[in-house]
């Protein structure tokens, strides 16, 4: 019994140091209002993203969430509204692996929206499921996706700067291995899957890397985030139906809860003091060494220029010039060190969370025909 009772306090002393050290998350800090500021958070319908989004909503920001789904897009959004008390939390809808899609979504945003001073990325995928595209549909919704996003709404990021854009990477960027040659090309099997998935991850901290060497001296400033092990619909939404109730009880042990996942993403957003580390990788809520091959500067350029032919954008320009309205003046710069003294300008008047249903005077002006859940 005595050695039982000792084994049992090993493993649980085991857990504490394992929980505490590795899986337990830093709260984030940071800016405490952002009363007049907009931020745009992908894949906020849940998990990850749907954390980061509340937080910048309790915190005043106007927060549009940008997700594929209508329907669950609607349905966060009321629900953030409720538990923030923030009125000013929309959804629009934005498909990655639609190029049409993203221009859509952009278009709608810059003339509907005078601001935007956070840009998120933080909607992925970890697996291509059953459908089947003539291109690679990992790295199209977890890089080229956001890389033509940001290119698009790059002119109010500017205009509002001081402003930040954050990529929601991975510590599997360590494994993956960029083949030019063959950077769109499907992808077939859970083998390449895998490979695929730390493709695009290491796609995120480069692109990071050389967003924040182009846009040096313009007020924007970059980071690419790892958000740990988190339990989230990622994490599940591909294991076959027999194995989740196995693997439930471990994740909910040994992986961090979506809230828990959003922090180091909120400190790259809000941390003040951290511009000079524009284009670093972070974890834990503090700047991490990455793998050779996501600090190899001939690489991230030659992804950029990869990545503008992938985007359908011209050699040489930020966006097709029909594509891309001219931003609205906004106004006087906003400082993300301090509150605006004006309100946020606001395209039509938003409903309380008791009259939701109304929401739809707010999007159905931007709607865009998606494509099929992989």
């Amino acid at each position: 019994m005595e050695a039982l009772l000792l084994g049992a306090g090993l493993l649980l002393g085991a857990y504490v140091l394992v929980y505490y050290n590795l899986v337990k998350a830093p709260p984030c800090g940071g800016i405490a209002s952002l009363r007049g500021r907009t931020a745009v958070v992908t894949g906020a319908n849940s998990g990850i993203g749907k954390m980061t989004a509340l937080e910048l909503a309790r915190r005043g920001a106007r927060v549009v969430l940008a997700c594929r789904s209508r329907e669950r897009g609607e349905a966060a959004a009321f629900d953030l509204r409720q538990e923030s008390g923030n009125n000013e939390v929309i959804f629009m809808a934005l498909d990655l692996a639609s190029l049409a899609s993203v221009r859509a979504f952009a278009t709608a945003f810059l003339s509907s929206e005078p601001r935007l001073d956070i840009l998120i990325h933080n909607a992925g995928i970890s697996s291509c499921g059953r459908t089947h595209k003539p291109f690679n549909l990992m790295l199209r919704v977890n890089h080229i996706g956001p890389f033509l996003l940001t290119h698009l709404l790059l002119p109010r990021l500017k205009t509002c700067a001081p402003s930040r854009v954050v990529v929601v990477s991975s510590a599997a960027h360590r494994r993956g291995r960029l083949d030019f040659t063959r950077l769109d090309r499907p992808v077939v099997g859970w083998r390449q899957e895998l490979r695929a998935y730390a493709d695009s991850k290491l796609a995120n901290v480069l692109f990071a890397r050389e967003l924040a060497t182009q846009l040096e001296g313009t007020g924007v400033t970059c980071y690419a985030a790892h958000p740990g092990p988190v339990n989230s619909e990622l994490f599940l939404r591909h294991v076959p139906g027999w194995l989740r109730p196995l693997l439930r009880p471990l994740a909910w042990l040994v992986l961090r809860a979506p809230r828990g996942g959003a922090q180091t993403p909120l400190y790259c957003a809000l941390q003040e003091g951290i511009e000079p580390l524009s284009g670093r990788y972070f974890a834990n809520c503090h700047v991490e060494e990455v793998s050779p091959a996501a600090r190899d500067d001939r690489a991230a350029h030659r992804l950029w220029e990869a990545s503008k032919r992938l985007a359908g954008l011209g050699p040489g320009e930020e966006a097709e010039p029909d594509e891309e309205p001219q931003p609205e003046d906004p106004g006087a710069p906003s400082s993300l060190s301090r509150p605006h003294s004006k309100e946020p300008t606001v395209s039509e008047p938003h409903p309380s969370p008791q009259s939701s249903p109304d929401l739809s005077k707010v999007t159905h002006r931007i709607h865009v025909k998606t494509e099929p859940e992989p």
